[in-house]
């Protein structure tokens, strides 16, 4: 039978690698209630503000959510995927919904900094703003997840505590073969494109978020996904190694904690995946920034065909990293802690 959620104190929740729920029940039950739990707290908060939209954005909610999106999304192909796609669309939906928020204010604050930007152009994107931190208020109460007849949560904690969850050793295999699986999509996704990207949206942004989900799965996983000791000293590599990459914080696994199996994925190779989903992740932000120009009828004409360079760019290294093959060597396989 699934295990029961149990309902963490405060300074359970301060206990940044789970190592508490990891104790308690199995390591699948354990992670989604860290971020069910931390999302829990975030909202009872939200509840209590005049702007709860805002304050969810302001206080970092899209990081359990996306956690949660990320282990529905992997989970779903190990259990019930009805369920976990259940899990995974609500917590997209409010994802996506503060991206949106992300976006507008994220380039209200640029836009606002840049002498050449006209006050016209700095009001639309800020009244976009507006428009889609209101939205996100009314899709807190539409889907329950604040208000006085707020259930969603309880009503995801009811659906995981239906999983027959596997033992670590099985699991990790599970996991394996789908990132396995997944290296074998986006090899394809990306070879349909080899002669050159010829949309932002549909190909570079879609690519990149093919990519992104591998580098998101071992912070979800907290601990069950470590990277590999030695160099691997392969030249075609040096490019990607970059101090921006190999000291970001974000590359850095969780502790390995009481996980008995682990997942091992190429030290370098993840670098390389890194330094891919990062450079496509500047490109897309300089051709979204061009799009909502055009869109509050201040692009200019040079701005309008960066989108050719932006596309060109995107081929360039897109193609670069599938003919050498980095994204093939990147699972190293599963092994016992200790051996």
């Amino acid at each position: 039978m699934g295990t029961l959620f149990l309902t963490p104190t405060a300074s359970d929740l301060r206990l940044s690698d789970g190592l508490l729920y990891a104790c308690l029940m199995e390591h699948g039950s354990a992670r989604f209630a860290l971020y069910v739990d931390k999302l829990e707290a975030q909202l009872l908060e939200a509840s209590n503000q005049p702007d709860p939209a805002l304050w969810l954005y302001q206080n970092g909610a899209r990081t359990p959510l996306f956690m949660l999106e990320g282990l529905a999304r992997l989970y779903s192909n190990l259990h019930d995927k009805k369920l976990f796609s259940k899990v995974e669309s609500r917590a997209k939906s409010l994802e996506d919904a503060l991206g949106v928020m992300d976006y507008y204010d994220g380039f209200a604050k640029e836009f606002a900094s840049d002498d050449s930007i006209s006050s016209n152009i700095i009001d639309f994107t800020r009244s976009r703003l507006t428009n889609a931190t209101g939205a996100l208020n009314a899709l807190l109460i539409k889907d329950k997840w604040v208000g006085p007849e707020a259930q969603r949560i309880r009503k995801m904690r009811k659906k995981l505590a239906k999983v027959e969850w596997l033992d670590d050793k099985r699991e990790l295999k599970e996991i394996e073969s789908y990132y396995l699986g997944e290296v074998e999509k986006i090899n394809r996704f990306a070879a349909k494109y080899a002669d050159g990207f010829t949309a932002l949206e549909s190909q570079v942004h879609e690519l990149r978020r093919k990519l992104r989900w591998l580098s998101i799965f071992p912070q979800a996983l907290r601990g069950a996904i470590q990277l590999t000791d030695q160099p691997s000293n392969e030249p075609l590599l040096a490019k990607y190694l970059s101090p921006e990459i190999t000291d970001s914080p974000f590359n850095k696994m969780p502790p390995a904690g009481d996980n008995e199996y682990i997942l091992l994925l190429n030290r370098d190779n993840f670098y390389a995946l890194s330094w891919m989903i990062a450079e496509l992740g500047k490109l897309k932000d300089s051709g979204l920034r061009t799009e909502l120009l055009a869109e509050a009828g201040g692009a200019s004409r040079e701005e309008k065909r960066s989108e050719a360079e932006i596309l060109r760019r995107s081929s360039s290294i897109t193609n670069t990293y599938f003919t050498e093959g980095s994204l093939d060597h990147l699972v190293s396989g599963v092994k016992k802690r200790g051996h």
